[in-house]
């Protein structure tokens, strides 16, 4: 079953719910504000073609892992190569293969940042567009889920 999470536009927090026809409101445990949420029956199976918080069928996918995180390793290999003559990057790089090849993809919403996982048409949802998400976040264009391509 796909899984969402949405980031709560009071506080910040991220708001887990299930999919369900039937859920017609996510509430924040932290703050305890409401979003509407508009789940079809694709959701339930797992198909993502619509957001089911801000409504836009603009999605990106990359790999599950936390990006704070990864920013945080990376700053410590490049405080450790001082002492290990740059060996500290091998031993980063060797785990980030292993992380690359055991994460699973996710789908995030170029709009609205939510978060779905589980989702069962991950191949069809191209990596993140720089450009894209420039005209979304700036200038409100909705792409209505089609791939921005350069001919």
């Amino acid at each position: 079953m796909m899984e969402v999470t949405l980031t709560c536009s009071e506080c910040g927090s991220g708001v887990h719910v299930l999919p369900s026809t039937e859920a017609k409101i996510a509430k924040c445990d932290v703050c305890e504000k409401e979003t509407p949420v508009h789940f079809s029956e694709e959701h339930e199976t797992g198909i993502l073609k619509q957001c089911p918080c801000c409504e836009r069928k603009d999605f990106y996918s990359q790999k599950d892992f936390n990006r704070k995180i990864g920013v945080a390793l990376f700053i410590v290999a490049a405080i450790l190569s001082i002492w290990t003559y740059g060996i500290s990057f091998l031993v980063l790089y060797a785990m980030d293969l292993i992380l690359f090849r055991k994460l699973s993809q996710i789908a995030i919403c170029y709009k609205c940042n939510t978060i779905f996982r589980n989702v069962s048409n991950i191949k069809e949802i191209y990596g993140f567009n720089h450009e894209m998400n420039d005209r979304i976040v700036y200038s409100d264009h909705d792409f209505n889920g089609k791939q921005l391509e350069h001919h």
